[in-house]
């Protein structure tokens, strides 16, 4: 694959990978920030009938494929869970927290009602059992001692999911609590939901958990207890591995469910389904419409470079960008796959410091002048500013280049 490089703040273009790629300073694009084209809405379809939201999204760019009331404000039940293992996979991402670390139970966390791992008050487990706990089990008492691990307390944990929320663009939804048990404001939606679950996925290794059909915590003791998913889909449908179930009297029966075939990762939500066999059944046929219409065009791996941009008055000159996951686009069965193309658009000039994770452009998929997805491009790597004897003779050295 080769390379190309921005040599000034000025879009350049180069051929790459049977692509025609551009780096240019970031200009509004259309559809804008946040927002993805919409392909295929399935017609006239409706392919989840019995549910009062729902939504279908290619897990890659997010593009949606079909939708249904998505924006209304709904009680989520326990698929806030996905915040919350959003969170504690971050925490483990950035060294806050390790699988092995071991939680103590409080009373509080031990009290919660529902479904629950029955822990005790000061009962010690891993993080990666409570994982388990979370993703199969539903555990509310597990969800509670993890946010009590990372934030100190629930309430301050509840605090980072509203501003992880915030930080998504999500406009429809808030947190109460870090388990889904009924409380006044805590809402989401459909839309809102299928973006959580995308930003969930980007670390793989969650489907490890989610994907699991049965298991079992305190393996040890004398009372060991089986965990079995709340999420039959894992074990009878073809390529389901995740994400979460649902359900109170209130919510009814919801889920976020995720499937991948062939590399092509899809995402279903539906809320307010009348019981699990129903839900069941619309998320499966809202998986086999996906797979039987569309397909994906890889644009970069994970690992790939992207390229490299300039960094000024950085302790080194440029940053190299790489894919942190992979990049693809949807496109209907069948359809003209020639032609597309991918610019890197630069935010701003980037000048140090710069902060890993930092968002510093977007990465734009087009067909000919039709855009098929936006993602958005950040820092793999902390760069502080460089000292003057640094910067004197890198411009020293360009005199003489």
């Amino acid at each position: 694959m080769k390379k190309w490089k921005l040599a000034s703040l000025l879009a350049c273009t180069v051929l790459l990978a049977g692509t025609n790629p551009a780096f240019a300073l970031e200009e509004p694009s259309k559809p804008q920030a946040g927002q993805q084209p919409k392909q295929g809405q399935a017609g006239n379809v409706d392919l989840a009938p019995s549910a009062r939201s729902a939504i279908l999204m290619d897990a890659d760019s997010g593009t949606i494929i079909f939708e249904k009331n998505s924006y209304e404000r709904l009680p989520p039940a326990s698929i806030t869970k996905i915040m919350t293992m959003l969170l504690v996979m971050e925490a483990l991402d950035e060294g806050r927290l390790k699988l092995t670390d071991k939680v103590a139970t409080s009373e509080y966390a031990a009290s919660m009602g529902g479904s629950q791992i029955f822990l005790e008050p000061g009962e010690e487990m891993t993080v990666q059992d409570l994982l388990k706990g979370i993703a199969l089990a539903s555990g509310n008492d597990a969800s509670v001692a993890l946010a009590e691990k990372i934030a100190g307390t629930e309430q301050e944990f509840v605090r980072m999911m509203n501003e992880k929320a915030q930080e998504l663009g999500l406009k429809n939804t808030r947190f109460a609590n870090a388990n889904g048990l009924p409380a006044p404001d805590h809402y989401s939606s459909a839309r809102d939901i299928a973006i959580m679950s995308k930003e969930l996925l980007k670390y793989r290794e969650i489907t490890a958990y989610t994907g699991l059909y049965q298991d079992y915590l305190r393996k040890d003791s004398e009372k060991p207890f089986w965990l079995v998913n709340t999420n039959k889909l894992v074990r009878f449908y073809s390529g389901a591995d995740g994400l979460k179930t649902g359900y109170t009297s209130e919510a009814k029966f919801c889920l976020s469910a995720t499937a991948v075939r062939d590399q092509f990762r899809i995402i279903a939500v539906v809320m307010g389904e009348p019981n699990t066999k129903t839900r069941n059944a619309e998320v499966s046929q809202m998986f086999d419409y996906a797979f039987a219409q569309y397909t994906n065009v890889p644009i970069f791996k994970e690992g790939d470079v992207i390229g490299t941009v300039p960094v000024a008055k950085g302790k080194v000159a440029e940053l190299k960008l790489t894919a942190s996951y992979p990049y693809s686009v949807m496109m209907k069965r069948g359809a003209k796959k020639t032609d597309i193309r991918h610019e890197f658009r630069l935010g701003a000039p980037l000048k140090a410091p710069v902060q890993q994770g930092q968002k510093i452009g977007k990465l734009i998929v087009l067909q000919e002048d039709k855009v098929l997805a936006e993602f958005d491009v950040q820092s793999p790597q902390t760069i502080g500013r460089a000292g003057w004897w640094t910067l004197f003779k890198r411009t020293t050295a360009e005199l003489f280049t």
